[in-house]
């Protein structure tokens, strides 16, 4: 009897195992449900209906004080209770942490860059040569609200997907990667044939 293959990622953890993670992989399913319905609506509302998001959001704002000032005069008059407003602030930790985030990512695009313009890495800049183009490519067929629906669909797919069916998708993975790489050093030699880099003998020559 084959026993079966132990699972190489807990999906839930990875995603942070808190309430984004229930919802990425539909186990708070209202959830689920109310952002994949207000993603959709939002996206018919402004890619097909035509709507600006600038006048949405001034109007919205408008209405939405509109009805906290008159609520407001109303229950001064009325002795009624004020609007159920809280004192809503961003604490500092949260700030800190977003900014340790940032700051991380940020050194890495530095890194990154470092590495193509000093070090000639080849194979990184391939690799980024390569994403470059493909997000130019799909930029050119549809807009970044769109890009932006398809990114919410995606975490909702392909998370729970994962989670589901991972042996499956790990081992078409493993076959892909393994073509991919043997493909990619055969490029990879053909570059170098044409644009031959200096030895190590003509460095110290020189």
């Amino acid at each position: 009897m084959v026993e079966p293959i132990p699972r190489r990622f807990n999906v839930y953890k990875l995603l942070g195992g808190g309430k984004v993670a229930d919802v990425l992989l539909w186990r708070r399913w209202v959830g689920s449900v109310i952002v994949l319905v207000g993603a959709t609506g939002s996206w018919l509302l402004f890619e097909r209906g035509g709507y600006n998001l600038l006048s949405f959001l001034a109007n919205t704002s408008f209405l939405l004080l509109a009805i906290l000032f008159l609520w407001g005069k109303s229950a001064s008059l009325l002795n009624r209770p004020l609007p159920p407003i809280p004192n809503m602030e961003i604490p500092e930790e949260t700030v800190a942490k977003v900014a340790d985030v940032l700051q991380v990512y940020a050194n890495y695009a530095l890194s990154i860059a470092r590495d193509i313009a000093i070090g000639r890495n080849l194979k990184l800049f391939a690799q980024v040569a390569s994403g470059t183009w493909i997000a130019s490519y799909i930029g050119n067929f549809c807009n970044f609200l769109t890009l932006l629906y398809i990114g919410v669909l995606l975490s909702l797919s392909v998370p729970f997907l994962y989670d589901r069916y991972q042996h499956h998708i790990d081992a078409k993975l493993s076959i892909t990667h393994e073509i991919l790489h043997t493909q990619y050093s055969k490029l990879e030699q053909i570059l170098q044939d044409k644009i031959p880099l200096p030895s190590k003998k003509e460095k110290k020559t020189e």
